[in-house]
């Protein structure tokens, strides 16, 4: 049970750090907890369609289909955040203003709340059909009923309670800060999550490796230490990288970076509306 336990855990977490960044970037857009809701409900049933065609999935690409579906999913939720993070760059201060002024009642457009649901529910599909995957393994191997179900009560509500303290951790900031620090936090989260993208297509051998094991910091932080699997979600730390993955994390980085500034050039400062003065009948006579 505690291996159970801990397993789901570790992938619960990490889909609830995304899921609770992406959250905390869309404050204040209406019906947000109903698309949030959605992406769940799709992830979690993309993950049991996945889990039911895993022996097809495996099989596709001389056995390497596994390794790019999970590639190809991270690929699609960098696409999201990054086209979140640079249209962010140009409407924070005017959002922020407007946050100010009718106390967080803000409104993005449709365009937030697609994303939010793409990104949750690739989020959850990616963790959840491990998961799954995982579950059906154990239980193939003698697993009791009682220890699955109580092992992964265990490892659902932690994780979910830590990607919930990391949202109400970030509602705390105050707001002329708020949109910058999601921000960062969205750039480097999709980063890192370019990397691991290109870490599955090395192992598919899609790509070269460019460099097997550049450095290794397993002694200081190992990638299967909670502190490490947290900060590879949020920074995309990886103890042993390889080039390629290094030459994703920095071409996502410079590519957002580069197109942040690009638009916070295109679009203009808003500027607030000049108070009306009152002139009274006695000045004006």
């Amino acid at each position: 049970m505690p291996g159970v336990a801990l397993l789901v855990f570790r992938e619960v977490l990490e889909a609830a750090l995304i899921v609770s960044i992406v959250c905390a970037a869309t404050r204040g857009v209406p019906r947000r907890g109903l698309f949030v809701t959605g992406g769940i409900g799709l992830g979690i049933t993309g993950a049991l369609l996945v889990a039911l065609g895993a022996d097809l999935i495996a099989n596709l690409a001389s056995g390497a289909g596994q390794n790019i579906f999970n590639a190809g999913v991270l690929l699609v939720a960098v696409a999201m955040i990054g086209w979140h993070v640079v249209w962010m760059s140009g409407h924070a201060r005017e959002l922020s203003q407007q946050m100010n002024a009718i106390g967080g009642a803000v409104s993005t457009g449709s365009s937030s709340l697609t994303l939010l649901l793409v990104v949750v529910a690739l989020a959850v599909l990616r963790e959840g059909s491990e998961i799954v995957l995982f579950l059906y393994g154990m239980a193939a191997g003698g697993i009791g009923a009682a220890d699955l179900a109580s092992g992964m009560a265990l490892g659902v509500s932690g994780g979910a309670l830590l990607g919930f303290a990391l949202y109400f951790g970030l509602l705390r900031i105050p707001l002329r800060h708020f949109f910058s620090v999601t921000n960062g936090m969205l750039l480097l989260l999709a980063s890192g999550l370019a990397a691991t993208a290109a870490g599955f297509l090395v192992q598919s051998d899609w790509l070269p490796t460019w460099g097997s094991q550049l450095w290794n910091t397993s002694w200081l932080l190992s990638n299967g230490s909670l502190a490490g699997k947290t900060l590879g979600i949020l920074i995309g730390y990886n103890a042993t990288p390889e080039g390629m993955q290094i030459a994703f994390y920095m071409t996502t980085l410079i590519l957002l970076l580069v197109s942040m500034r690009w638009q916070q050039r295109r679009v203009p400062v808003p500027v607030p509306a000049p108070a009306v003065r009152q002139v009274s009948l006695e000045t004006a006579t």
